[in-house]
């Protein structure tokens, strides 16, 4: 099986090859549209802000393999700005138009309590509705976020998973094939490895 990770200069595709790694998958990663259109699987990584990371996607024309994938219902998973950018438009760095493969917008974090600091890092129970990607996992397992924005995905997206940070916030969401999670599995402890197993497998 080829696992394509897309590099798209974002950050954080080693870890999640290392975590592949220690499940014992193999995976590579790239930059090169060829080898995610031959691939079995692709998850789409990332940390950064929308408008430099869109940019690079563009400039690597990995915006159209990646939509090429998700419309021929190739298994795709999005994790923290890889699930952002797969919405239509996103807030970040003041309104950038993103993928649109999934109806729906992202939006800052604007707490009205002082106590709730923005960006929202660290770990943080997740409530899951028992989708395929959560298998073996308990619904209120914790895991590890670092973001400034958060998706609000239109009513026809499956919302898989919730979070709260000043008010419940999507945290995972599904389409046919294409999953995505705000939060970052590869640095989730055990509960994050299963996830990633998951979705290789299932």
């Amino acid at each position: 099986m080829l696992i394509a990770i897309i590099d798209y200069q974002a950050g954080n595709q080693t870890s999640v090859q290392r975590a592949l790694a220690h499940l014992g998958h193999a995976a590579e990663v790239t930059a090169d549209p060829a080898v995610i259109a031959a691939a079995d699987r692709v998850i789409f990584p990332g940390v950064g802000a929308a408008g430099s990371c869109m940019a690079n996607l563009r400039g690597g024309q990995l915006d159209t393999a990646l939509q090429a994938a998700v419309a021929g219902g190739k298994p795709v998973l999005g994790v923290c700005i890889g699930m952002q950018l797969l919405f239509e438009f996103s807030d970040e760095d003041g309104g950038v138009p993103c993928l649109g493969v999934l109806d729906g917008l992202v939006e800052r974090f604007l707490p009205t309590d002082p106590a709730v600091k923005v960006p929202h890092m660290g770990w943080n129970a997740v409530d899951h509705s028992g989708d395929a990607l959560f298998a073996g996992i308990p619904s209120g397992e914790r895991f590890y976020f670092v973001h400034s924005y958060y998706c609000v995905p239109h009513v026809s997206i499956d919302a898989i998973a919730i979070a709260d940070h000043g008010g419940k916030f999507c945290a995972g969401v599904r389409k046919g094939p294409l999953a995505a999670v705000q939060f970052h599995p590869e640095k989730s402890g055990p509960a994050g490895l299963r996830l990633l197993d998951n979705f290789v497998r299932g």
